[in-house]
């Protein structure tokens, strides 16, 4: 019994910290201590031999300086298989809800307690995830160089979750990203849901030269930063299976309706970009200005996720979507939570038809 356990407790170093992805691709160490400190106090409470491998771990990276980049690495599907573990080792699930941890957090995971005789439905300790991956090198500040698309935010989660459950809305389409940021999303659509074209966007300068690293990092090749209509990717053939992809610099205030025709998207999406009154109104103007100069083609739809912060703020954005006549719904929520953020957020995607 005390071994089996021993295994278990190492089990969450090599799927977590120390798995393959991470030691590669460090996460920041301000989760690394946090995590290292939860799961060796989770140890001790159910009175273990200690475990040299831990205490090592964590030596690490106590004196370590957090860096000003760091990356976090999400898995885009995971098959979990419903564990008999529990019964056959007679092992009481309160001693070992800690080894349920997630591979990929995005912040200190909070590792709930189980009460004796509990059964866990979610995820099992014989949990051994599968499937691509996304590598991102971010800011450790959420506000670094004047802006905030240094970072991965909530929606942006949200959004690639339900992207991953409705493949078909992307598949062999041109999807143009507003805001695209650190990249998850994208780069999750594009890893799992066959886009024949994305063009990623941004406007901060810092923000496109992480853009372009992140996707490179992820084995993804970029096509010519343009917005030239005859040299657009959108007007070439293209015979490998994975999408083209490219990264435009587009400030919303500034850029003309030729710009925007030459990207001819059929699907366009924003995550986490009604922040502020001022960016809801540029954000309407760029999608009105879309919808003026798409007239001779079907009507793109356009999915917008958020999350909602200042009610006020959402009532704007609504509100003007009527004013300048452009339709819209609420979808539904999805079934499935890859990724960690708080459940308690009150998020949301609308869907617009330009």
């Amino acid at each position: 019994m005390a071994g089996s356990l021993q295994q278990l407790t190492l089990r969450p170093l090599s799927q977590t910290v120390k798995h393959p992805l991470c030691v590669k691709h460090p996460p920041s160490v301000k989760y690394v201590r946090c995590f290292l400190s939860e799961l060796i106090r989770k140890h001790e409470a159910v009175h273990m031999e200690p475990l040299d491998e831990l205490y090592e771990a964590l030596a690490e990276v106590l004196m370590a300086e957090e860096p000003t980049q760091c990356h976090r690495s999400y898995l885009l599907s995971c098959h979990f298989e419903k564990v008999r573990w529990m019964q056959s080792h007679n092992v009481c699930p309160s001693e070992i809800g800690f080894l349920c941890a997630a591979l990929t957090p995005s912040r200190p995971i909070q590792i709930s307690s189980l009460s004796p005789g509990s059964r866990i439905n979610s995820l099992p300790v014989s949990a051994q995830p599968s499937g691509d991956s996304v590598t991102l090198s971010e800011s450790t500040a959420i506000v670094s160089h004047g802006t905030t698309g240094l970072v991965t935010w909530d929606a942006a989660l949200y959004l690639a979750e339900w992207a991953i459950e409705n493949p078909a809305t992307f598949a062999h389409r041109t999807v143009l990203e507003l805001g695209s940021g650190a990249g998850l999303t994208g780069l999750a659509i594009c890893k799992t849901c066959c886009p024949s074209t994305y063009v990623f966007s941004d406007c901060h300068s810092c923000v496109l030269e992480q853009l372009r690293g992140n996707i490179l990092l992820n084995g993804l090749s970029l096509e010519p930063d343009t917005t030239d209509p005859e040299r657009h990717p959108g007007h070439n053939a293209h015979d490998t299976e994975s999408p083209r992809v490219t990264v435009a610099q587009l400030d919303w205030d500034v850029v003309t309706a030729p710009e925007l025709a030459a990207f001819r998207p059929d699907v366009i999406i924003a995550a986490d970009v009604l922040y502020c009154p001022e960016t809801v109104m540029s954000l309407v103007r760029v999608l009105q200005r879309l919808s003026a100069c798409l007239k001779d083609q079907q009507a793109p739809e356009a999915y917008i996720a958020f999350t909602v912060r200042s009610p006020e703020t959402c009532w704007l954005f609504t509100n003007e979507l009527g004013q300048t006549g452009i339709p819209w719904e609420a979808v539904p929520h999805h079934n499935q939570k890859l990724f960690p953020y708080e459940e308690h957020l009150d998020m949301a995607i609308l869907k617009l038809i330009l």
